[in-house]
């Protein structure tokens, strides 16, 4: 899932804020650094939320991508570093955006956004990277998610 900046890509599927980033999503499989260069290719940076406005337009947007019932992961900015350690006191769990917005990407989402489906390994010794996993849909219609390293 990748923020670009305005105007987004002629032939892809995007969605837009009112006054903010574009998001658009390419499926493929791949790694982390991966999906990063996909990104930059097209002139954007892995996606990032910074509150429930992008969280939505996001989701939206890659449900429509995954189309199925199976769970996918989609790679977004969430990376923690290897000098920074697990905090399971904080949302993010000790994972920030990167890239984002030129390098203004919010360094810590509201604690209603640190939904993880599964908590991540704790450990300060080794770089980590999450994603966006979706499963099918939840019983109030929207699409099931949270993050996964």
């Amino acid at each position: 899932a990748c923020a670009l900046g305005r105007p987004p890509p002629p032939r892809a599927a995007v969605r837009c804020q009112a006054a903010g980033a574009c998001f658009s999503a390419y499926l493929a499989n791949g790694s982390y650094a991966e999906a990063r260069s996909a990104c930059a290719r097209r002139r954007g940076n892995l996606a990032w939320v910074s509150g429930e406005p992008e969280l939505r337009l996001l989701l939206g947007l890659l449900g429509e991508a995954a189309a199925g019932p199976a769970p996918s992961l989609f790679w977004v900015g969430l990376k923690r570093n290897a000098s920074a350690c697990t905090d399971a006191g904080q949302p993010l769990r000790g994972f920030s955006w990167e890239g984002a917005g030129g390098g203004a990407a919010p360094q810590e989402v509201p604690a209603a956004l640190g939904r993880w489906v599964k908590e991540p390994v704790r450990s300060c010794l080794t770089a980590r990277c999450a994603g966006l996993h979706l499963a099918a849909a939840a019983p109030g219609g929207g699409p099931s998610w949270g993050w996964k390293e």
